[in-house]
């Protein structure tokens, strides 16, 4: 370990010229009276070790030279040079020059930075800024004072930790800030998403808003184009009729003047006429007992004629998909010939790509082919044993992969077939099930129309008997009505707010209804006090939860309806009743008091209408009762003054009564449903006493049905007997090969693997035949092995033989996809179809002419 060997001061304080100081020991005492210069000593060797002019006693660095604090400085420049011993007895030399207004730096007399003075001192343990190298006095006792936090700074300055506290904290506050920014960007973004998905549940509601206004415009133009043409060919008929019918009056009103002027001649034969008349009436009454007779048969032939344009459109259906189908299918052989002559294309552009590659191809000497053919007969005549078992091996494992081939081939084959099979088969069934179910609603249908004309006589002679007592229950009502003056027209708003509220009540089953539906007086007397003090509330709705009341306020807007108010139960502000306010004698009692309310739910919602208001009977009473006592109380007489708290007084009798009134109106809604039952069921009683022209009309029915459940009944069982048994034949035959498919290529495959494993070891053994007799040879043309020059050479060849395999492959399975396709005939079920719809329209034609 070094240490100070001696100081060499120069004009330094009150050192005067070059004084050297030492030589020094590894431990040195320096004793001397006051003034002997033992601080300027401590004050040189800090100087000359970095230390800051401020810290030795000085205030400028020209103060440090000689003379200088007095004025008289006895030269330009100091000088302090340390000399360093280190344990070999080499020195090193630090010196620190004062060069007013600065200080020059020399390790052994060479210039040098700050920096790198300090580098060298810190290499040596001397720490400038911990100040490690000198503890002048006080110092113990100063560090010995100090408090914990202030010996770790210390410490810190000591160990240079302090030095990094400054980038700590602004790395802490980084991280904080970089926490509160994530923090912030996650909730912009939750927010973001948040408002994202409710712009984008708005967008799909404008949009299905949108649509549902487009559709409802193009629905409404398409009826009213309906109308349209409709009153346009209605009109241009009854023109055509008016115009027949002129024509008609013409010539009639020319034959009737006509007649009348041969009368005279004519009346001799008047008997003949009447008897002719006579003949004619009784020809009519014929035709007209025959025309009754043959109705019957007008009408089963209009049935089947009905029956036979559904199926004609269920056959023109089917034919449209057939030929659909058809179509497909063509389309499909199209592209397995375009895909085949494509294969064929690219087998005979890979045959010219290998013939132009096979000339790049390098050449062994003759003399080496000759060598290598030579070998090669060697390695035959040692392996040959192992060579016609690899030979026959590859033999039977070639036939096994082209086996394997074909029978996966077949199964795809027969896995398409299937599938068509049960496409076919689920195309049966679902007629099956269409047919079922037509033939089971005919049945219903059938017993259903026999019973309706069975009680359909007596139904008719009921309804009159119900006809005319409820004419007389209708009188009655209205009379009632008109006596209470209320059977007046609902106004457009009224019935809108109506329909808001029923609408509210089926979407939101937390809404109670209107507050004037739920209560009513207990007596007549209190209708106007009752109205003054609910007020605007009497026609709020009243509803469960805060949140019922938010969407129904949502659905209000959306809507465009009027505004309003919502009581919902579980937030509003009640205040209980005051018990005391039902002793306060004479006739003032609470108003929640004299009402009647269901359900009792809605309690919460009276109380906070009606609060602790008080109803008396006159108008004196209820001041006294407002503002006689200690306490004012919101109070209320019979005719609708209203007494608050604060005293404001208000009234207004005309008003008051007129609102009022609608107590009135809601106890005759009973009135009202009963006249609208007596008319809905008079509606219902007229349309059932006009059926008497329809037992006829049932018969008909009845005999169509029948004739169309026999037609059904005969096409089921065509399906069931021909269509359904010959696609499970087919089914069952594809189900038997493909089982019989599975173990055989599971055993293929097991042979393959099996083989493909002794191939392995047999080659093996056959390589190390070849490297022995190959050995020389292979270091004379520089490849590792034999097997490396064949691979190479070879290859080509090797690659060649893949290539036109699956070239080979993929033209035999496009001829067989392509084969198979061609044989199936899609066109027989269109000509089939075509033809049973030929024969439907024939049959159509013949029933319209019968």
């Amino acid at each position: 370990m070094g240490f100070l060997v001696r100081l060499e001061l120069e004009n330094f304080k009150s050192y005067k010229g070059h004084q050297v100081i030492g030589p020094l020991k590894q431990f040195t005492a320096i004793i001397g009276p006051n003034g002997a210069g033992k601080s300027n000593l401590m004050d040189a060797i800090s100087f000359v070790l970095g230390e800051k002019t401020q810290h030795l006693r000085v205030k400028t660095v020209k103060d440090l030279i000689h003379g200088a604090p007095i004025g008289k400085p006895v030269a330009s420049r100091a000088k302090v040079t340390a000399v360093y011993g280190e344990e070999d007895g080499t020195e090193v030399h630090f010196s620190r020059i004062i060069i007013p207004p600065s200080t020059e730096y020399r390790i052994d007399g060479k210039v040098v930075s700050h920096s790198q003075y300090k580098e060298q001192l810190e290499a040596l343990g001397i720490l400038i800024k911990a100040k490690n190298f000198l503890v002048f006095q006080g110092a113990v006792e100063s560090i010995a004072m100090k408090n914990p936090k202030e010996r770790t700074q210390l410490f810190e300055e000591i160990s240079h930790s302090g030095e990094l506290a400054e980038e700590y904290e602004k790395c802490k506050a980084e991280m904080l800030k970089s926490q509160e920014e994530t923090t912030f960007t996650f909730q912009k973004k939750k927010g973001v998403t948040m408002e994202k998905k409710e712009a984008k549940a708005e967008k799909e509601e404008a949009e299905k808003y949108k649509k549902l206004q487009e559709e409802l415009a193009e629905n409404q133009l398409e009826e009213q184009l309906f109308l349209l043409y409709h009153n346009e060919r209605q009109t241009s008929e009854l023109l055509q009729d008016i115009k027949n019918k002129q024509k008609e009056l013409s010539g009639l009103t020319n034959r009737q003047q006509k007649i009348e002027g041969q009368l005279k001649a004519k009346k001799q034969g008047a008997a003949k006429f009447a008897r002719e008349m006579s003949l004619i009436e009784k020809t009519m009454r014929e035709k007209e007992v025959e025309l009754v007779k043959k109705k019957p048969l007008y009408i089963k032939a209009k049935e089947r004629t009905l029956h036979v344009v559904k199926r004609l459109e269920a056959s023109k259906k089917t034919h449209k998909k057939a030929v659909e189908l058809h179509d497909k299918h063509k389309e499909e052989i199209k592209a397995l010939e375009a895909e085949l002559e494509e294969v064929n294309r690219c087998a005979s552009q890979y045959e010219q790509e290998l013939a132009d590659s096979q000339s790049q191809d390098l050449q062994l000497l003759d003399s080496q082919v000759l060598e290598y053919h030579r070998l090669k007969g060697v390695v035959v005549k040692q392996s040959s044993a192992l060579g016609q078992k690899m030979e026959r091996l590859n033999q039977e494992q070639r036939t096994d992969e082209e086996a394997l081939e074909q029978a996966v081939m077949k199964k795809e084959e027969l896995l398409n077939r299937q599938a068509q099979l049960k496409e076919q088969r689920s195309q049966h069934e679902q007629r099956l099930e269409k047919l079922d179910a037509y033939i089971s609603t005919n049945n219903q249908t059938i017993v259903k129309l026999r019973a309706e004309h069975q009680k359909l006589s007596e139904e008719v002679n009921q309804a009159n008997l119900r006809y005319r007592e409820l004419n007389e229950a209708l009188e009655g009502v209205q009379e009632k009505l008109k006596d209470v003056r209320v059977d007046t027209q609902e106004s457009s708003s009224a019935q809108r707010r109506a329909e808001i509220l029923d609408n509210l009540k089926r979407l939101y089953p937390g809404v109670y209804g209107r507050l004037i539906d739920l209560c009513e007086p207990v007596h007549k007397r209190y209708l106007v006090a009752i109205t003054k003090v609910l007020g605007r509330n009497m026609d709020a709705i009243v509803v469960d939860q805060h949140k019922t009341g938010k969407d129904c306020i949502q659905y209000i807007k959306d809507q465009h309806a009027p505004p309003c108010t919502f009581l919902p139960l579980d937030s509003i502000e009640a205040k209980p009743t005051n018990e005391a306010l039902r002793e306060l004698g004479g006739s003032a009692k609470p108003v929640i008091d004299i009402i009647h309310f269901n359900p009792p739910a809605i309690k919460r919602a009276l109380q906070y209408a009606c609060g602790n208001a008080l109803v008396c009977d006159t108008m004196e009473e209820a001041r006294k009762v407002a503002y006689g006592g200690s306490e004012r109380r919101k109070a209320v007489s019979l005719d609708g003054t209203l007494f608050q708290k604060s005293g404001v007084i208000s009234g207004g009798a005309s008003d008051i009564k007129a609102k009022a009134k609608r107590w009135d109106e809601k106890q005759v809604d009973g009135l009202k449903k009963q006249r609208d039952r007596c008319l809905e069921e008079l509606k219902d009683i007229t349309l059932v006493r006009r059926k008497e022209p329809e037992l006829q009309n049932l018969q008909s029915q009845i005999t169509g049905l029948e004739t169309r459940l026999k037609f059904s009944k005969t096409d089921k069982e065509v399906t069931l007997d021909q269509s359904l048994t010959e696609n499970a034949r087919e089914m069952e035959v594809v189900e038997g090969e493909l089982e019989a498919m599975e173990p055989r290529i599971a055993n293929i495959e097991a042979s393959i693997n099996t083989r493909k494993a002794e191939i392995v070891k047999l080659q093996s053994k056959i390589n190390k035949v070849e490297d022995q007799v190959f050995e020389e040879f292979c270091i004379s043309i520089g490849v590792p092995h034999i097997r490396h020059f064949e691979e190479k050479q070879l290859k080509g060849q090797q690659e060649k033989a893949q290539k036109q395999l699956e070239f080979s492959n993929q033209e035999s399975r496009l001829k067989n996809q392509l084969e198979y396709e061609l044989k199936r005939d899609t066109s027989a079920n269109v000509k089939k179809l075509a033809a049973s719809i030929a024969a439907d329209e024939s049959s159509i034609a013949t029933l319209q002419k019968d």
